[in-house]
């Protein structure tokens, strides 16, 4: 019997990699990284980029991005110390919306320990309501549009 999932992805599939760290407190019980810790990393890779690369302020911006989808398969845990990296790209670019898919690696090695999606949905800080995505976020996020492997 052959299985139908998908194989992990690889860095090469990520045009951007940021680096990070898992901390004591992500771990559980059973001395792995916690699965709900992973939507935490995507978050944070997610932010990074945003941040750093689209110009976006979290605390100022009059439109910011409100998470409204996000998975999450795992392949090989993670403990602490491990140091990790986090891929991105972004697999569809709407006018309001965007999805992020996302690879965690361990430091130097391949393939993803873990990988998932995000969708952001960009509204207007004081309504709430979506509106079109700011031209220097849009800008940002076209430069990492590629399709996803296999779709």
């Amino acid at each position: 019997m052959t299985s139908s999932r998908r194989p992990p992805p690889s860095r090469i599939d990520f045009p951007w990699l940021v680096p990070l760290e898992t901390r004591w407190l992500d771990m559980d019980i059973y001395g792995h990284v916690n699965n709900v810790v992973y939507y935490s990393y995507f978050d944070t890779a997610i932010a990074h980029f945003l941040m750093g690369e689209a110009g976006l302020d979290p605390w100022r911006s009059p439109v910011v991005g409100f998470a409204v989808d996000s998975g999450c398969r795992f392949h090989t845990p993670l403990a602490f110390p491990d140091r990790i990296e986090a891929g991105l790209r972004v697999a569809r670019l709407g006018s309001s919306s965007c999805r992020y898919e996302i690879g965690i690696f361990k430091a130097g090695r391949e393939p993803a320990a873990a990988d998932g999606h995000f969708v952001h949905v960009f509204v207007d800080r004081a309504s709430q309501r979506p509106v079109p995505i700011p031209e220097p976020i849009r800008a940002a996020l076209a430069r990492l549009l590629q399709p996803s492997p296999g779709s």
